[in-house]
């Protein structure tokens, strides 16, 4: 295929955004799915709503808002400003930044469901052991969730590669900055180059699949036998 130069840096610049943001939600997500897990307080129902409101706001919105958060009009934004050495708007860490909470549910979702079927009785056999909740968390459930870990992970990924009106609210089209490969399609839509768009938008498909497949294959390995698998099946199921 005849793809542009600028195409490859969108491209590039998207990959580094996805793994970038899967590896930083991983951090986030798996100490987060964890507590949610085993927090009995009612306060719990209203965490899991605010962690799944990105799969249900029009990504737009919470552009908007997030384009708020990070002006240096405001005071949340000046502090972030300083914390990161300048404005998130229109750079490729408040492109990270957003995609961190865009993609947040895609991250806890498949790991809490995990978590939740099997931390109890784990946790519970590793204390009788005398292995301490958080050792438990890192020897025990973590290498029995490997299949949900492979999938939230994969899922994370993909999201985030189709990112589009978030990055758009936040980090406009900077070439080789803030440019992705959807808001790269989008300009040749836009300038009628449907071939470069063609191009694009199967690269993207493409990559979305294999990353899928092999999610569903490693989930399909990597799940205990004779156990309930929280593989890719299951999990898409949880996304609706």
């Amino acid at each position: 295929m005849n793809i542009a130069a600028a195409d490859w840096q969108a491209l590039w610049l998207t990959l580094r955004l996805a793994g970038l943001t899967t590896l930083l939600l991983f951090i986030i997500g798996v100490p987060l799915a964890w507590q949610l897990s085993q927090w009995q307080s009612r306060w719990r129902h209203g965490v899991e709503v605010l962690i799944t409101l990105p799969l249900v706001l029009p990504p737009t919105v919470l552009g908007f808002y997030l384009l708020l958060l990070f002006s240096p009009n405001y005071a949340p934004g000046q502090w972030l400003s300083q914390l990161f050495g300048g404005p998130l708007v229109f750079s490729f860490g408040g492109l990270v930044f957003a995609s961190v909470i865009y993609s947040l549910p895609f991250m806890v979702q498949p790991l809490l469901a995990a978590f939740s079927a099997n931390g109890q009785r784990l946790t519970q056999a590793a204390a009788a052991l005398g292995i301490p909740p958080w050792a438990a968390l890192l020897k025990v459930l973590l290498p029995a969730s490997r299949a949900a870990i492979v999938s939230a992970c994969a899922l994370t990924f993909a999201h985030t590669l189709g990112e589009f009106g978030v990055v758009l609210m936040i980090g406009g089209a900077i070439p080789g900055e803030t440019q992705v490969v959807s808001i790269a399609l989008y300009q040749h839509v836009e300038a009628m180059e449907y071939g470069a768009a063609h191009r694009l938008a199967l690269m993207l498909m493409g990559i979305t699949t294999v990353m899928l497949l092999l999610a569903r294959w490693l989930g399909h390995i990597l799940a205990p036998r004779g156990a309930n698998k929280e593989g890719i099946k299951p999990v898409m199921g949880v996304m609706g």
